[in-house]
């Protein structure tokens, strides 16, 4: 379950890189990497433990491989014996034969080991070479017993020290939250289970949201073979000791040099300190490089209460719709984009209440409270500290007051777009928490940058190439979106990086509706095990369908429908998707330059697309210069009792993100200068029905009275308005189709070429 070194009998091998080996103590077989292991040919220990010294009269044959190392009966003795316990191992049962004895996985398995009988000696010394720090708490395949192994105490002998309150304090922290429970009931184990513990409950996830996806995809970026540490401790018995040592003296430059903290005082009588826990990252580039060792002190802002430590807490950020629309207009108008990252942004803001903290270990307390307990003292927080509920509402408004004092101005709409225009151009900052995405003229996004470094503590990343995951290239043609970095981790992180390739995210699916691969569960089906990371599997595929992948958007949305009861159909319509992207991994979203692009609207919905629960589907797609910006594909909330119905609904739908997507897209060309196309805004319908109700307006009759006016009356008035124009187009041309129905294969490719989605190689 973490960092750990063992004594054992090299067995054998399973493959060029993993070998087999025995725990001398209780005869189990584990494997292990070949390159984490070190070998020790003086030391022979036997089943049971003892140990056994190889004779001072063995030399080995160092000048040749030619020769053969001098033989010895000690030495003969030692290699039968090995050779023996190889025999043991290779009579073993298959631990895939029995069933019953197995737990399933879909994901890295644990390291389970077999189970050989261990010789009863006479005499075992118990001074034995296993290593005291063993975190393994597993059970061997076929034990009976129910409750895993605890974990035995850490010792701390001979390790470098900052402080030893420190190692004290998040040794505690480590050892309550190492210990996992076996889920109970309709439970998922999360796909970092074995370093994090998390458990999550099927049934209060029906709909996995926004916000679960990013958390989800945080982990998959940050994930590889080498885990960030948990605590100092475990910084310090690493190899890159040094590294994370100068990051925390770093950290606590910056705390001092913000004043984040107050004088230490006794704990006021009405007042709950929150305590606080050290956070440990390695940020990467878009090559996964490791780029900078970073420590964070952040405070544990889950005990603040609300009304007494916080009032507010809503931060905007800069949403995804909005920054490809950015890059949108960077390529058409040859604008620059430049990323900036704010050094300890959060460190910058005041609190708008009184808050203490526990006091840090390490910091000296001052004469007058020394003979004082440290747990009744508390320090006062001057700066808001990363963990509090306000910190991030804190940075923004501080942030906000500079910009709109040098004359930068931004709209509720948009309230993370910041504009200003000047004589000699124009620049916009857009705003996610600390990182700034300038985009202007060249001359003003100097002074731009100037002014921030001035006012701030900034870094400057030069053009922007990787941000929030996005893998940004600027070409000649134009600018080029991609995740096929975070499209190789997902896949590598569910065993699905060396799948065969298929064309299609999702077979065409059967009108039969008890032939339908995505059917709900039946009465009598399994539903999947814990082990099987369905919910996450959702989650990751979900932020690449909301970012650069339009293209797996219905099937994603279709499989998400089933995440509180995912049967093995199910799962296997996870796997389609998964060998989908693994032929299309470096597809993306192009933005051409300098074409002078409208908006575009197409819209449509899939008739009983859950013919299960008589819902249809929505979908719909806005592009500028043929490439899109904003797209959707829902299931719909009412029961359409015809196609024609189902297309108003859709249309409705697709008319609330055309005024949106409009009110932006004008407030950031008029705000910078640029001409403003007031033309009303075409969205394109393949119901002629529905495109003739639109124009024409309600009318009453046996088939549409039961429809509620307000999907005819909003449109209708947009309409009025010039706000939009419907126009009918044949379903063949139709983009939207591409959210609402598995389609063929040529179809499908025609529709994702349409919307602006290329492969990097064809640039």
């Amino acid at each position: 379950m973490g960092p750990q070194r063992r004594l054992g009998i090299y067995i054998g091998c399973d493959s060029p890189t993993i070998i087999r080996y025995l725990e001398p103590q209780t005869g189990d077989v584990f494997t292990a990497r070949f390159a984490d292991c070190h070998f020790d040919e003086k030391v022979f220990p036997v089943l049971g433990g003892e140990n056994k010294q190889v004779g001072k009269e063995i030399k080995w044959c160092v000048p040749s491989l030619l020769h053969l190392d001098p033989p010895t009966k000690q030495s003969e003795i030692e290699v039968r014996r090995i050779v023996h316990l190889q025999s043991i191992a290779n009579q073993l049962p298959d631990a895939f034969a029995d069933t019953k004895t197995v737990t399933k996985s879909y994901i890295a398995a644990a390291n389970v080991p077999a189970r050989i009988e261990i010789p009863q000696e006479s005499g075992r010394a118990d001074d034995t070479r296993e290593s005291k720090t063993r975190l393994k708490r597993g059970r061997p395949v076929g034990a009976k017993d129910k409750n895993p192994r605890k974990r035995k105490e850490v010792e701390k002998h001979d390790i470098p020290k900052i402080a030893e309150s420190i190692l004290e304090e998040t040794n505690h922290e480590s050892n309550d939250n190492d210990e996992h429970h076996e889920p109970e009931g309709n439970h998922e184990i999360s796909i970092n289970y074995i370093h994090n513990g998390k458990i999550w409950d099927r049934n209060k996830m029906d709909e996995v949201n926004d916000a679960f996806s990013y958390l989800l995809s945080k982990e998959i970026d940050e994930e590889n073979e080498d885990p960030e540490p948990k605590s100092v401790y475990e910084c310090q018995k690493r190899h890159d000791w040094i590294k994370w040592k100068d990051a925390i003296q770093v950290e606590l430059d910056s705390l001092n040099k913000r004043n984040v903290f107050g004088p230490i005082v006794l704990t006021p009588e009405d007042v709950r300190p929150v305590g606080y826990k050290w956070v440990f990252v390695r940020k990467r580039n878009e090559e996964n490089i490791i780029t900078r060792y970073k420590a964070r002190l952040v405070a544990q802002g889950f005990s603040q209460r609300p009304g007494i430590d916080y009032e507010e807490t809503y931060s905007p950020v800069m949403d995804a719709i909005t920054f490809r629309f950015l890059m949108s207009l960077a390529a058409d108008e040859n604008l620059e984009m430049r990323l900036m990252d704010v050094v300890t942004a959060y460190l910058y803001g005041s609190l708008d209440t009184d808050i203490y903290m526990r006091v840090p270990d390490g910091f000296n307390m001052p004469e007058a409270l020394k003979s004082k307990p440290k747990e009744l003292c508390a320090i006062k927080l001057q700066r808001s500290l990363y963990g509090l509920k306000q910190s991030g509402r804190m940075w923004y408004n501080l942030l906000s007051e500079h910009l709109t004092k040098e004359g930068y101005v931004n709209d509720p709409i948009c309230p993370c777009v910041f504009i200003k225009k000047t004589n000699s151009g124009f620049v916009i900052i857009a705003v996610y928490v600390d990182d700034l995405n300038i985009i202007g003229t060249q001359a003003e996004i100097q002074k731009a940058t100037n002014y921030l470094k001035g006012e701030f503590e900034m870094k400057d990343l030069g053009q922007t190439k990787f941000c929030l995951g996005l893998q940004i290239e600027h070409t000649q043609k134009g600018i080029f979106v991609h995740q096929s970095t975070y499209t190789k981790r997902v896949l590598k992180r569910f065993n699905m990086d060396k799948a065969t390739p298929l064309s299609t995210p999702m077979v065409v699916r059967s009108l039969n509706v008890e032939s339908d691969p995505f059917r709900p569960p039946e009465e009598n089906e399994e539903i999947l095990g814990p082990e099987v990371p369905y919910l996450s599997a959702i989650g990751a595929l979900m932020y690449l369908a909301n970012c650069t992948r339009p293209d797996i958007s219905f099937s994603v949305n279709l499989l998400a429908r089933f995440s509180s009861s995912p049967t093995r159909r199910h799962w296997n319509g996870i796997k389609h998707v998964f060998r989908y992207l693994q032929g299309t991994i470096d597809l993306g979203l192009f933005y051409p330059k300098n074409i002078n692009g409208q908006m575009i609207g197409f819209a449509d919905a899939g008739y009983l697309s859950d013919q299960h629960k008589a819902r249809s589907q929505t979908g719909y797609v806005f592009t500028i210069g043929g490439t899109a910006i904003s797209w959707r594909s829902q299931k719909q909330t009412l029961v359409a009792t015809s196609s024609n119905h189902a297309e108003i609904i859709a249309l409705h739908e697709a008319s609330r993100e055309c005024v949106w997507l409009r009110s932006i897209s004008q407030h950031i060309q008029s705000s910078s200068g640029i001409n403003v196309n007031k033309e009303p805004t075409i969205v394109y319908e393949d119901n002629a029905a529905c495109v003739a109700q639109t124009k024409e307006g309600y009318i009453k009759n046996d088939r549409t009275k039961h429809i509620p006016p307000k999907f005819f009356s909003y449109t209708q008035e947009l309409v009025k308005n010039k706000d939009i124009e419907v126009k009918y187009v044949r379903s063949s041309e139709n983009s939207a189709d591409l959210f609402t129905k598995s389609l063929p294969t040529s179809i499908f490719r025609k529709h994702v070429h349409n919307i602006g989605m290329r492969r990097q190689q064809d640039l």
